[in-house]
Protein backbone atom coordinates (compact mmCIF):
# COMPACT_ATOMS: atom_id res chain seq x y z
CA UNK A 1 0.00 0.00 0.00
CA UNK A 2 1.27 3.45 -0.85
CA UNK A 3 2.29 5.61 2.08
CA UNK A 4 0.31 8.79 2.77
CA UNK A 5 1.14 11.94 4.68
CA UNK A 6 -1.08 12.57 7.71
CA UNK A 7 -2.14 16.13 8.32
CA UNK A 8 -1.10 17.30 4.84
CA UNK A 9 -3.71 18.37 2.26
CA UNK A 10 -3.15 16.43 -0.94
CA UNK A 11 -3.37 18.29 -4.26
CA UNK A 12 -6.61 17.70 -6.14
CA UNK A 13 -6.70 17.11 -9.84
CA UNK A 14 -10.33 18.34 -10.02
CA UNK A 15 -11.52 20.40 -7.02
CA UNK A 16 -14.73 19.34 -5.29
CA UNK A 17 -16.22 22.76 -5.92
CA UNK A 18 -15.90 22.26 -9.68
CA UNK A 19 -17.49 18.83 -9.38
CA UNK A 20 -20.33 20.24 -7.30
CA UNK A 21 -20.92 23.01 -9.83
CA UNK A 22 -20.97 20.46 -12.63
CA UNK A 23 -23.48 18.24 -10.78
CA UNK A 24 -25.63 21.28 -10.01
CA UNK A 25 -25.54 22.43 -13.63
CA UNK A 26 -26.34 18.92 -14.84
CA UNK A 27 -29.25 18.75 -12.39
CA UNK A 28 -30.69 22.03 -13.60
CA UNK A 29 -30.30 21.06 -17.26
CA UNK A 30 -31.90 17.64 -16.80
CA UNK A 31 -34.77 18.94 -14.70
CA UNK A 32 -35.41 21.81 -17.09
CA UNK A 33 -35.33 19.46 -20.08
CA UNK A 34 -37.64 16.87 -18.48
CA UNK A 35 -40.02 19.43 -17.01
CA UNK A 36 -40.14 21.44 -20.22
CA UNK A 37 -41.00 18.33 -22.24
CA UNK A 38 -43.68 17.33 -19.73
CA UNK A 39 -45.14 20.85 -19.62
CA UNK A 40 -45.17 21.20 -23.42
CA UNK A 41 -46.85 17.79 -23.72
CA UNK A 42 -49.45 18.88 -21.18
CA UNK A 43 -50.05 22.17 -22.99
CA UNK A 44 -50.41 20.46 -26.38
CA UNK A 45 -52.84 17.89 -24.96
CA UNK A 46 -54.78 20.57 -23.05
CA UNK A 47 -54.99 22.83 -26.11
CA UNK A 48 -56.15 19.93 -28.28
CA UNK A 49 -58.76 18.95 -25.72
CA UNK A 50 -59.97 22.53 -25.39
CA UNK A 51 -60.33 22.87 -29.17
CA UNK A 52 -62.27 19.61 -29.26
CA UNK A 53 -64.66 20.89 -26.58
CA UNK A 54 -65.09 24.34 -28.13
CA UNK A 55 -65.30 23.30 -31.77
CA UNK A 56 -66.91 19.88 -31.56
CA UNK A 57 -68.31 18.71 -28.24
CA UNK A 58 -70.27 21.79 -27.16
CA UNK A 59 -71.69 22.56 -30.66
CA UNK A 60 -72.64 18.90 -31.05
CA UNK A 61 -74.35 18.94 -27.66
CA UNK A 62 -76.17 22.12 -28.68
CA UNK A 63 -77.36 20.44 -31.89
CA UNK A 64 -78.54 17.37 -29.99
CA UNK A 65 -80.37 19.44 -27.38
CA UNK A 66 -81.97 21.52 -30.12
CA UNK A 67 -83.15 18.35 -31.83
CA UNK A 68 -84.66 17.12 -28.59
CA UNK A 69 -86.27 20.51 -28.00
CA UNK A 70 -87.91 20.23 -31.37
CA UNK A 71 -89.24 16.88 -30.30
CA UNK A 72 -90.22 17.82 -26.74
CA UNK A 73 -91.02 21.53 -26.78
CA UNK A 74 -91.92 22.35 -30.35
CA UNK A 75 -94.89 20.00 -30.18
CA UNK A 76 -96.91 22.54 -28.16
CA UNK A 77 -96.16 25.15 -30.84
CA UNK A 78 -97.37 22.73 -33.46
CA UNK A 79 -100.57 22.04 -31.46
CA UNK A 80 -101.21 25.75 -30.99
CA UNK A 81 -100.67 26.31 -34.71
CA UNK A 82 -103.24 23.62 -35.55
CA UNK A 83 -105.70 25.21 -33.12
CA UNK A 84 -105.17 28.66 -34.65
CA UNK A 85 -105.73 27.29 -38.16
CA UNK A 86 -108.67 25.10 -37.20
CA UNK A 87 -111.76 26.02 -39.23
CA UNK A 88 -114.03 25.15 -36.33
CA UNK A 89 -112.31 27.61 -34.00
CA UNK A 90 -112.44 30.43 -36.54
CA UNK A 91 -116.06 29.74 -37.55
CA UNK A 92 -117.12 29.56 -33.92
CA UNK A 93 -115.38 32.86 -33.08
CA UNK A 94 -116.86 34.59 -36.16
CA UNK A 95 -120.38 33.36 -35.24
CA UNK A 96 -120.42 35.39 -32.01
CA UNK A 97 -118.83 32.61 -29.93
CA UNK A 98 -122.05 30.63 -29.68
CA UNK A 99 -122.60 28.16 -28.17
CA UNK A 100 -119.75 28.42 -25.62
CA UNK A 101 -120.00 24.72 -24.79
CA UNK A 102 -118.62 23.84 -28.23
CA UNK A 103 -115.28 25.63 -27.69
CA UNK A 104 -115.08 24.33 -24.12
CA UNK A 105 -115.58 20.79 -25.36
CA UNK A 106 -113.01 21.40 -28.13
CA UNK A 107 -110.40 22.67 -25.66
CA UNK A 108 -111.04 19.73 -23.34
CA UNK A 109 -110.54 17.33 -26.22
CA UNK A 110 -107.22 19.06 -27.13
CA UNK A 111 -106.01 18.84 -23.55
CA UNK A 112 -106.83 15.16 -23.24
CA UNK A 113 -105.56 14.18 -26.67
CA UNK A 114 -102.16 15.89 -26.42
CA UNK A 115 -101.68 15.56 -22.65
CA UNK A 116 -101.22 19.27 -22.04
CA UNK A 117 -101.97 20.73 -18.64
CA UNK A 118 -104.18 23.40 -20.19
CA UNK A 119 -105.70 24.62 -23.44
CA UNK A 120 -107.37 28.00 -23.94
CA UNK A 121 -108.93 30.48 -26.32
CA UNK A 122 -109.32 34.22 -25.65
CA UNK A 123 -111.67 36.18 -27.90
CA UNK A 124 -110.56 39.62 -29.09
CA UNK A 125 -114.17 40.69 -29.41
CA UNK A 126 -115.51 39.62 -25.99
CA UNK A 127 -112.18 39.30 -24.08
CA UNK A 128 -113.53 36.06 -22.59
CA UNK A 129 -111.00 33.42 -21.42
CA UNK A 130 -112.28 29.97 -22.54
CA UNK A 131 -110.85 26.90 -20.80
CA UNK A 132 -111.78 23.19 -20.59
CA UNK A 133 -113.34 24.08 -17.23
CA UNK A 134 -115.49 26.80 -18.77
CA UNK A 135 -115.29 30.58 -19.13
CA UNK A 136 -112.79 31.51 -16.45
CA UNK A 137 -112.86 35.30 -16.73
CA UNK A 138 -113.21 38.33 -18.92
CA UNK A 139 -109.86 40.01 -19.52
CA UNK A 140 -109.29 43.70 -18.92
CA UNK A 141 -106.58 45.92 -20.27
CA UNK A 142 -106.34 47.48 -16.83
CA UNK A 143 -105.60 44.17 -15.11
CA UNK A 144 -101.82 43.47 -14.89
CA UNK A 145 -102.52 39.73 -14.92
CA UNK A 146 -104.00 40.08 -18.40
CA UNK A 147 -101.10 42.02 -19.88
CA UNK A 148 -99.90 38.95 -21.72
CA UNK A 149 -102.96 38.94 -23.98
CA UNK A 150 -102.62 42.58 -25.02
CA UNK A 151 -98.91 42.03 -25.58
CA UNK A 152 -99.60 39.08 -27.91
CA UNK A 153 -102.20 40.88 -30.03
CA UNK A 154 -99.70 43.68 -30.55
CA UNK A 155 -96.93 41.38 -31.79
CA UNK A 156 -95.46 42.29 -35.19
CA UNK A 157 -97.34 40.82 -38.16
CA UNK A 158 -94.50 38.43 -38.93
CA UNK A 159 -94.58 36.98 -35.40
CA UNK A 160 -97.52 34.60 -34.99
CA UNK A 161 -96.88 33.43 -31.44
CA UNK A 162 -94.86 33.88 -28.28
CA UNK A 163 -93.73 31.60 -25.49
CA UNK A 164 -93.89 32.94 -21.97
CA UNK A 165 -93.79 31.61 -18.45
CA UNK A 166 -96.67 32.72 -16.26
CA UNK A 167 -99.00 31.37 -13.61
CA UNK A 168 -101.97 29.41 -14.85
CA UNK A 169 -105.25 31.36 -14.84
CA UNK A 170 -107.10 28.15 -13.94
CA UNK A 171 -104.67 27.42 -11.07
CA UNK A 172 -102.76 30.45 -9.84
CA UNK A 173 -100.46 28.24 -7.70
CA UNK A 174 -99.08 26.59 -10.81
CA UNK A 175 -96.43 28.15 -13.07
CA UNK A 176 -96.86 27.19 -16.69
CA UNK A 177 -95.03 27.51 -19.99
CA UNK A 178 -97.59 28.97 -22.40
CA UNK A 179 -97.57 28.97 -26.17
CA UNK A 180 -99.78 31.92 -27.16
CA UNK A 181 -100.80 31.75 -30.83
CA UNK A 182 -102.68 34.46 -32.72
CA UNK A 183 -105.93 33.43 -34.49
CA UNK A 184 -107.04 35.17 -37.70
CA UNK A 185 -110.33 34.94 -39.57
CA UNK A 186 -110.59 34.11 -43.23
CA UNK A 187 -109.93 37.75 -44.13
CA UNK A 188 -106.72 37.71 -42.07
CA UNK A 189 -108.21 39.82 -39.32
CA UNK A 190 -107.15 39.06 -35.75
CA UNK A 191 -109.99 37.49 -33.79
CA UNK A 192 -108.29 36.05 -30.71
CA UNK A 193 -105.43 34.09 -29.14
CA UNK A 194 -105.32 30.35 -28.54
CA UNK A 195 -102.72 27.91 -27.26
CA UNK A 196 -101.69 25.29 -24.76
CA UNK A 197 -99.63 25.18 -21.59
CA UNK A 198 -96.96 22.88 -20.25
CA UNK A 199 -96.04 22.34 -16.63
CA UNK A 200 -92.88 24.30 -15.89
CA UNK A 201 -91.62 21.46 -13.71
CA UNK A 202 -91.94 19.04 -16.59
CA UNK A 203 -89.91 21.38 -18.80
CA UNK A 204 -87.28 21.75 -16.09
CA UNK A 205 -87.10 17.99 -15.83
CA UNK A 206 -86.45 17.86 -19.56
CA UNK A 207 -83.61 20.33 -19.15
CA UNK A 208 -82.27 18.33 -16.22
CA UNK A 209 -82.43 15.23 -18.39
CA UNK A 210 -80.38 17.03 -21.07
CA UNK A 211 -77.82 18.05 -18.47
CA UNK A 212 -77.52 14.55 -17.07
CA UNK A 213 -77.28 13.01 -20.52
CA UNK A 214 -74.59 15.37 -21.81
CA UNK A 215 -72.90 16.24 -18.49
CA UNK A 216 -73.20 19.96 -19.23
CA UNK A 217 -75.34 22.87 -18.03
CA UNK A 218 -78.32 23.73 -20.26
CA UNK A 219 -80.53 26.82 -19.93
CA UNK A 220 -82.35 29.45 -22.02
CA UNK A 221 -82.13 33.24 -22.09
CA UNK A 222 -84.26 35.80 -23.88
CA UNK A 223 -82.89 38.44 -26.33
CA UNK A 224 -82.20 40.75 -23.38
CA UNK A 225 -80.06 38.18 -21.61
CA UNK A 226 -82.64 37.36 -18.94
CA UNK A 227 -82.91 33.78 -17.78
CA UNK A 228 -86.01 32.27 -19.38
CA UNK A 229 -85.82 28.63 -18.44
CA UNK A 230 -83.36 26.46 -16.57
CA UNK A 231 -83.04 23.27 -14.61
CA UNK A 232 -83.80 23.15 -10.88
CA UNK A 233 -80.10 23.20 -9.96
CA UNK A 234 -79.28 26.47 -11.74
CA UNK A 235 -77.62 28.90 -9.30
CA UNK A 236 -76.41 31.66 -11.62
CA UNK A 237 -77.72 35.25 -11.87
CA UNK A 238 -80.98 36.05 -13.62
CA UNK A 239 -79.17 37.93 -16.38
CA UNK A 240 -75.91 36.95 -18.08
CA UNK A 241 -74.62 40.53 -17.88
CA UNK A 242 -74.44 40.04 -14.10
CA UNK A 243 -72.23 36.95 -14.29
CA UNK A 244 -68.53 37.32 -13.65
CA UNK A 245 -66.44 36.78 -16.76
CA UNK A 246 -69.46 36.38 -19.06
CA UNK A 247 -70.61 40.00 -18.79
CA UNK A 248 -67.93 41.19 -21.22
CA UNK A 249 -69.26 38.74 -23.84
CA UNK A 250 -72.98 39.46 -23.26
CA UNK A 251 -73.42 42.07 -26.01
CA UNK A 252 -71.63 39.92 -28.59
CA UNK A 253 -73.51 36.78 -27.54
CA UNK A 254 -76.95 38.43 -27.89
CA UNK A 255 -76.12 39.88 -31.31
CA UNK A 256 -75.15 36.64 -33.04
CA UNK A 257 -77.08 33.52 -33.98
CA UNK A 258 -74.24 31.24 -32.85
CA UNK A 259 -71.17 31.76 -30.74
CA UNK A 260 -68.45 30.05 -28.72
CA UNK A 261 -67.04 31.71 -25.62
CA UNK A 262 -64.51 31.06 -22.91
CA UNK A 263 -64.58 32.86 -19.55
CA UNK A 264 -63.65 32.56 -15.89
CA UNK A 265 -66.15 32.73 -13.05
CA UNK A 266 -64.74 32.67 -9.50
CA UNK A 267 -61.40 31.44 -10.86
CA UNK A 268 -63.07 28.50 -12.63
CA UNK A 269 -62.71 28.09 -16.39
CA UNK A 270 -65.97 27.78 -18.36
CA UNK A 271 -66.69 26.98 -22.02
CA UNK A 272 -70.01 28.12 -23.48
CA UNK A 273 -71.90 27.60 -26.72
CA UNK A 274 -74.85 29.88 -27.55
CA UNK A 275 -77.46 29.19 -30.24
CA UNK A 276 -80.43 31.31 -31.18
CA UNK A 277 -83.75 29.41 -31.45
CA UNK A 278 -86.12 31.52 -33.57
CA UNK A 279 -89.14 29.35 -32.69
CA UNK A 280 -88.88 30.48 -29.08
CA UNK A 281 -87.04 33.74 -29.64
CA UNK A 282 -84.64 32.41 -27.02
CA UNK A 283 -80.97 31.53 -26.89
CA UNK A 284 -80.04 27.98 -26.01
CA UNK A 285 -76.96 28.02 -23.75
CA UNK A 286 -74.81 24.93 -23.26
CA UNK A 287 -71.82 25.41 -20.97
CA UNK A 288 -69.21 23.27 -19.33
CA UNK A 289 -67.02 23.93 -16.32
CA UNK A 290 -63.38 23.35 -17.22
CA UNK A 291 -62.44 20.28 -19.28
CA UNK A 292 -63.62 16.83 -18.19
CA UNK A 293 -60.17 15.32 -18.73
CA UNK A 294 -58.17 18.28 -17.39
CA UNK A 295 -57.88 16.71 -13.94
CA UNK A 296 -56.51 13.54 -15.50
CA UNK A 297 -54.14 15.62 -17.62
CA UNK A 298 -52.88 17.43 -14.53
CA UNK A 299 -52.42 14.14 -12.70
CA UNK A 300 -50.49 12.85 -15.70
CA UNK A 301 -48.40 16.03 -15.72
CA UNK A 302 -47.50 15.68 -12.03
CA UNK A 303 -46.80 11.97 -12.53
CA UNK A 304 -44.48 12.76 -15.46
CA UNK A 305 -42.74 15.45 -13.41
CA UNK A 306 -42.27 13.03 -10.53
CA UNK A 307 -40.90 10.34 -12.86
CA UNK A 308 -38.63 12.95 -14.49
CA UNK A 309 -37.35 14.05 -11.09
CA UNK A 310 -36.72 10.44 -10.07
CA UNK A 311 -34.87 9.70 -13.32
CA UNK A 312 -32.87 12.90 -12.87
CA UNK A 313 -31.97 11.88 -9.31
CA UNK A 314 -30.88 8.42 -10.43
CA UNK A 315 -28.84 9.88 -13.29
CA UNK A 316 -27.21 12.35 -10.91
CA UNK A 317 -26.33 9.59 -8.46
CA UNK A 318 -24.85 7.56 -11.32
CA UNK A 319 -23.03 10.63 -12.65
CA UNK A 320 -21.70 11.45 -9.18
CA UNK A 321 -20.42 7.90 -8.69
CA UNK A 322 -18.89 7.84 -12.16
CA UNK A 323 -17.32 11.27 -11.80
CA UNK A 324 -16.05 10.37 -8.34
CA UNK A 325 -14.42 7.22 -9.67
CA UNK A 326 -12.85 9.02 -12.61
CA UNK A 327 -11.85 11.92 -10.38
CA UNK A 328 -10.04 9.58 -8.01
CA UNK A 329 -8.45 7.84 -10.95
CA UNK A 330 -7.30 11.12 -12.47
CA UNK A 331 -6.00 12.28 -9.09
CA UNK A 332 -4.06 9.04 -8.80
CA UNK A 333 -2.66 9.48 -12.30
CA UNK A 334 -1.78 13.09 -11.55
CA UNK A 335 -0.07 12.42 -8.21
CA UNK A 336 1.58 9.00 -8.56
CA UNK A 337 4.22 7.44 -10.71
CA UNK A 338 2.56 5.17 -13.24
CA UNK A 339 5.22 2.48 -13.06
CA UNK A 340 5.93 2.17 -9.33
CA UNK A 341 2.78 3.54 -7.71
CA UNK A 342 4.68 5.96 -5.40
CA UNK A 343 4.31 9.73 -5.64
CA UNK A 344 5.67 11.41 -8.74
CA UNK A 345 8.00 14.37 -8.74
CA UNK A 346 5.31 17.04 -9.24
CA UNK A 347 3.11 15.91 -6.33
CA UNK A 348 6.17 15.34 -4.11
CA UNK A 349 7.34 18.91 -4.60
CA UNK A 350 3.93 20.08 -3.40
CA UNK A 351 4.18 17.82 -0.33
CA UNK A 352 7.67 18.94 0.39
CA UNK A 353 6.76 22.62 0.38
CA UNK A 354 3.89 21.99 2.78
CA UNK A 355 5.86 19.76 5.14
CA UNK A 356 8.79 22.13 5.30
CA UNK A 357 6.46 25.03 6.10
CA UNK A 358 4.75 23.02 8.88
CA UNK A 359 8.03 21.78 10.34
CA UNK A 360 9.59 25.25 10.28
CA UNK A 361 6.64 26.83 12.08
CA UNK A 362 6.47 23.99 14.60
CA UNK A 363 10.29 24.08 14.99
CA UNK A 364 10.44 20.33 14.44
CA UNK A 365 13.07 18.28 12.69
CA UNK A 366 12.49 17.04 9.14
CA UNK A 367 14.83 14.99 7.00
CA UNK A 368 15.16 13.77 3.45
CA UNK A 369 16.67 10.60 1.97
CA UNK A 370 17.74 10.43 -1.67
CA UNK A 371 18.87 7.06 -2.98
CA UNK A 372 19.90 5.74 -6.35
CA UNK A 373 20.10 2.14 -7.61
CA UNK A 374 23.74 1.32 -8.26
CA UNK A 375 24.68 0.35 -11.81
CA UNK A 376 21.06 0.42 -12.96
CA UNK A 377 22.10 1.18 -16.56
CA UNK A 378 23.86 -2.19 -16.74
CA UNK A 379 20.63 -3.95 -15.75
CA UNK A 380 18.79 -2.26 -18.62
CA UNK A 381 21.60 -3.03 -21.04
CA UNK A 382 21.96 -6.70 -20.03
CA UNK A 383 18.35 -7.69 -19.35
CA UNK A 384 16.24 -5.07 -21.13
CA UNK A 385 14.05 -2.24 -20.03
CA UNK A 386 11.15 -4.51 -19.03
CA UNK A 387 13.39 -6.19 -16.45
CA UNK A 388 14.59 -2.77 -15.36
CA UNK A 389 10.99 -1.64 -14.86
CA UNK A 390 10.26 -4.70 -12.75
CA UNK A 391 13.32 -3.94 -10.62
CA UNK A 392 12.05 -0.40 -10.02
CA UNK A 393 8.68 -1.77 -8.91
CA UNK A 394 10.22 -4.18 -6.40
CA UNK A 395 12.59 -1.55 -5.02
CA UNK A 396 9.64 0.80 -4.51
CA UNK A 397 7.72 -1.94 -2.73
CA UNK A 398 10.62 -2.75 -0.37
CA UNK A 399 11.12 0.91 0.39
CA UNK A 400 7.46 1.44 1.30
CA UNK A 401 7.65 -1.51 3.68
CA UNK A 402 10.49 0.11 5.64
CA UNK A 403 9.05 3.60 6.20
CA UNK A 404 6.28 4.99 8.41
CA UNK A 405 2.74 5.76 7.32
CA UNK A 406 3.48 9.46 7.60
CA UNK A 407 6.57 9.27 5.36
CA UNK A 408 6.36 10.01 1.67
CA UNK A 409 8.18 7.99 -1.00
CA UNK A 410 8.69 9.53 -4.44
CA UNK A 411 10.27 8.38 -7.65
CA UNK A 412 12.36 11.43 -8.40
CA UNK A 413 13.40 10.33 -11.86
CA UNK A 414 14.86 7.27 -13.59
CA UNK A 415 16.24 5.00 -10.87
CA UNK A 416 16.42 7.78 -8.27
CA UNK A 417 14.02 7.92 -5.27
CA UNK A 418 13.35 10.38 -2.44
CA UNK A 419 11.92 9.62 1.00
CA UNK A 420 10.53 12.53 3.04
CA UNK A 421 10.52 11.95 6.80
CA UNK A 422 8.62 14.55 8.91
CA UNK A 423 9.47 14.77 12.63
CA UNK A 424 12.74 12.97 12.06
CA UNK A 425 16.30 14.25 12.59
CA UNK A 426 19.32 13.31 10.51
CA UNK A 427 20.48 10.44 12.71
CA UNK A 428 17.05 8.79 12.73
CA UNK A 429 16.79 9.33 8.98
CA UNK A 430 20.20 7.72 8.54
CA UNK A 431 18.95 4.64 10.36
CA UNK A 432 15.95 4.48 8.03
CA UNK A 433 18.23 4.84 5.01
CA UNK A 434 20.43 2.02 6.27
CA UNK A 435 17.40 -0.18 6.87
CA UNK A 436 16.23 0.40 3.30
CA UNK A 437 19.71 -0.16 1.92
CA UNK A 438 20.30 -3.38 3.80
CA UNK A 439 16.86 -4.74 2.90
CA UNK A 440 17.50 -4.16 -0.80
CA UNK A 441 21.07 -5.44 -0.78
CA UNK A 442 20.07 -8.62 1.04
CA UNK A 443 17.14 -9.30 -1.28
CA UNK A 444 17.64 -11.71 -4.15
CA UNK A 445 15.59 -10.31 -7.03
CA UNK A 446 14.07 -12.86 -9.39
CA UNK A 447 12.89 -11.15 -12.56
CA UNK A 448 11.84 -13.29 -15.54
CA UNK A 449 14.11 -16.15 -14.39
CA UNK A 450 17.00 -13.71 -13.93
CA UNK A 451 18.58 -13.36 -10.48
CA UNK A 452 19.74 -9.82 -9.94
CA UNK A 453 21.64 -8.48 -6.93
CA UNK A 454 21.00 -4.80 -6.19
CA UNK A 455 22.46 -2.13 -4.02
CA UNK A 456 21.63 1.52 -3.45
CA UNK A 457 23.53 4.62 -2.40
CA UNK A 458 21.75 6.96 -0.01
CA UNK A 459 22.16 10.60 0.89
CA UNK A 460 20.57 11.99 4.06
CA UNK A 461 19.95 15.65 4.88
CA UNK A 462 18.09 17.43 7.69
CA UNK A 463 16.37 20.76 7.16
CA UNK A 464 18.24 23.68 8.71
CA UNK A 465 16.63 26.17 11.08
CA UNK A 466 16.17 29.00 8.58
CA UNK A 467 16.19 26.93 5.39
CA UNK A 468 13.02 27.89 3.54
CA UNK A 469 13.89 26.65 0.05
CA UNK A 470 13.18 22.98 -0.59
CA UNK A 471 15.70 22.99 -3.39
CA UNK A 472 18.51 23.64 -0.89
CA UNK A 473 17.53 20.61 1.20
CA UNK A 474 17.30 18.41 -1.90
CA UNK A 475 20.63 19.69 -3.15
CA UNK A 476 22.41 18.85 0.12
CA UNK A 477 20.89 15.35 0.21
CA UNK A 478 21.84 14.85 -3.45
CA UNK A 479 25.45 15.83 -2.76
CA UNK A 480 25.54 13.41 0.17
CA UNK A 481 24.33 10.62 -2.13
CA UNK A 482 27.11 11.33 -4.62
CA UNK A 483 29.61 11.25 -1.77
CA UNK A 484 28.30 7.77 -0.95
CA UNK A 485 28.78 6.71 -4.58
CA UNK A 486 32.31 8.13 -4.63
CA UNK A 487 33.11 6.16 -1.49
CA UNK A 488 32.27 2.86 -3.20
CA UNK A 489 28.46 2.76 -3.42
CA UNK A 490 26.07 0.57 -1.36
CA UNK A 491 26.30 2.91 1.58
CA UNK A 492 24.52 5.89 3.25
CA UNK A 493 25.96 9.34 3.81
CA UNK A 494 24.71 12.24 5.98
CA UNK A 495 25.03 15.66 4.43
CA UNK A 496 27.33 18.16 6.15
Amino acid sequence: MKASLQGVQLPKFSPWTDKRKFILLLSVMLLCAFWLCAWLSYQVAYQSLREQVENNHLPLTSDNVYSEIQRDLLQPIFISSLMAQDTFVRDWAINDEHPSQDIIRYLSNIQQRYQTITAFFVSLKSARYYHPNGILKTLSINNPDDAWFYRVIQLPPEQDYEINIDYDTADTSRTTVFVNYKVFDFNNQLIGVTGVGLNIEAVKQLIQLYQKRYQRSVYFIDPLGNLSLSGPDYTGPRNISLREGLAEHAAELLSQANGRYRFKDHHQQYYLNARYIPEFNWYLIVEQQDLPASVQLKHTLWFNLAISSLITLLMLILANLTLGRYQRRLETLATTDKLTGVYNRQSFEFHLEQVLDIQQRAKQACSLIIFDIDHFKQINDQHGHLVGDEVLKQVSKLCLEQVRQSDVVCRWGGEEFIVLLPNCDALAAFEVAEKIRLTISQQAFEVNQHQINLSISCGVAQIKTHEVLASLLIDRADKAMYQAKQQGRNRSQIAE
